[in-house]
Order: C-alpha cells, then structure tokens, then sequence
C-alpha cells in the first residue's frame, strides 16, 4: 500500500473591514493586512506562510502545500525531501523526485533523454514516438523496423 502525499489547498481571502482581525497562525499577531491565507484550516499573514526548507512565500507558488513531519513545505522541497526517485530507462542515471520527467509505459525518462535510441532524434510534444521491445522509436524508425523481417534493432 502507497503512502499517498499530503497536500492542502491555500485560499487567499480579502480582510473584511468591519470583522474583528483574525491571529496569524505563523507570528501570532493579528492580521490587518488587506489579504490574508487561509490554509490547514488557520489563518497566515502572506510572509509567514512560507517553506520550512527554501522559505518561499507559499502563497505566491501556488495554491497547494504539502505537510509531513511537522513541517510546512512547498511542492518542490516535499518531493525533494519525500518524493520517490527512481533510474532514467535510457541512461540509467537517478531521476531526483522533483524533476520533470517522460513516462511510456513503466518507463520513466529524464526530458534530455527521451530520444529515439537508433538515431536520437528528440521528441517535440505532439511527436508520435513508439515503444517496441522496450526502446523509445521515432515513427521513421519504427516503420523501417516493421519492413525488416525478424525485427531486432540494436541500441547504439
């Protein structure tokens, strides 16, 4: 059974002149600010709501953040931190957890490799790409392979 991640959503909400201010969660002082956040069910002052790790402004990188082990963290630092990382099918090499990645099938690629492996040509997004025998193909590659008899290409 996978551990799913936690993430919450942040709301940013306008501070209504005539309610009482509200106390930040982060500095406990009281918020007069003309926005505030609200995020795991408190409130927060704009700086305060921040990363435990890199001290980003949560508020501004988006409208989630991620908890684990008492800390507040933005999405970049949790995968970082917490992420699964795993090998690069093309150059074996480790894929960190927070980099963007190509998947084809159970294959997960860095974005520099994901290239036809007979002639390399890299892919643009729309590109039609093949996996045969577990090799990522261009649609040119995999059409001569399927004229050839005994398909069998070789990694070069």
């Amino acid at each position: 059974m996978q551990k799913r991640e936690k993430s919450f959503g942040i709301q940013m909400l306008s501070v209504q002149p005539d309610t009482k201010p509200k106390g930040c969660a982060g500095c406990n002082r009281k918020i007069k600010d003309r926005y505030l956040l609200k995020a795991l069910d408190k409130y927060w002052h704009e700086d305060c709501l921040k990363c435990a790790c890199c001290d980003c402004r949560l508020g501004e990188v988006g409208s989630t953040l991620y908890t684990k082990a008492n800390l507040i963290l933005c999405r970049r630092d949790y995968l970082r931190l917490f992420g699964v990382t795993g090998n690069c099918a093309a150059c074996s090499k480790l894929i960190p957890a927070f980099e963007m990645v190509m998947r084809a099938k159970d294959n997960v690629y860095h974005l520099d490799c994901f290239a036809c492996q007979l002639c390399n040509q890299r892919f643009c997004v729309g590109d039609k790409f093949f996996l045969k025998n577990n090799m990522i193909l261009c649609q040119t590659d995999y059409e001569e392979g399927l004229m050839k008899e005994g398909y069998a290409p070789q990694v070069r």
